[in-house]
């Protein structure tokens, strides 16, 4: 019944009743979660495409550049590369997508499905223009969440330690490779302590 990601939302009370340990409330409350996630947040959606080398901080940025999938979808490789952390190869990788005929296809067959992502304007938090990454790990709660907490506060994600970098959040058993590009680059380092207070005591 399903043969891409678009399917899912044509899947039919009917159909899904017919599977085997599908009764009619599991099938019930699986249409409305379908039904419900047919305006999700459009940095989700890019992240959700899988395009090669877009992770979620990218999917963020295209989101908030481009501000809806069809700008981005008719973007040139020029404004994508202008993007802050965005390089040549990412930059590729995302105009060939919505290049490939059969990319179209899924969009077009999104929108015929009533499909349609949303964009919400982040509102500019403390931690606006302020880049973060994590070495080792956490005590108070995993990356993930780290990651979603800087984002909430209007602050940046990234996975790797780069010249626009201004925080390297050091926790238990670092590897010595981002501590030294940090020192290197001039990077603040702070302890998770500082990272919490940051975010405002949030744990």
């Amino acid at each position: 019944m399903v043969n891409d990601i678009a399917d899912i939302y044509g899947l039919k009370k009917e159909q899904i009743l017919a599977l085997d340990r599908f009764a009619e409330l599991s099938t019930n409350n699986l249409i409305e979660a379908i039904a419900a996630a047919k305006t999700p947040l459009l940095p989700r959606f890019i992240f959700g495409l899988g395009i090669r080398h877009v992770g979620s901080q990218t999917a963020i940025d295209l989101a908030e550049t481009f501000g809806s999938l069809e700008k981005l979808a008719h973007a040139t490789y020029d404004e994508v590369l202008a993007i802050d952390g965005v390089g040549q190869v990412v930059a590729e990788s995302i105009i060939a997508w919505f290049a490939d005929d059969d990319n179209q296809v899924l969009l077009k067959k999104f929108d015929q499905l009533g499909v349609h992502p949303v964009y919400t304007s982040r509102a500019k938090g403390p931690l606006h223009g302020k880049s973060f990454v994590i070495t080792g790990s956490l005590e108070t709660m995993g990356r993930d969440i780290a990651a979603e907490k800087i984002r909430a506060l209007g602050g940046t994600f990234q996975s790797s330690v780069g010249k626009d970098t201004d925080y390297l959040v050091v926790g238990a058993n670092v590897g010595a490779s981002k501590l030294t590009k940090a020192e290197k680059l001039g990077v603040n380092q702070i302890t998770e302590q500082k990272l919490l207070k940051m975010l405002g005591g949030a744990s």
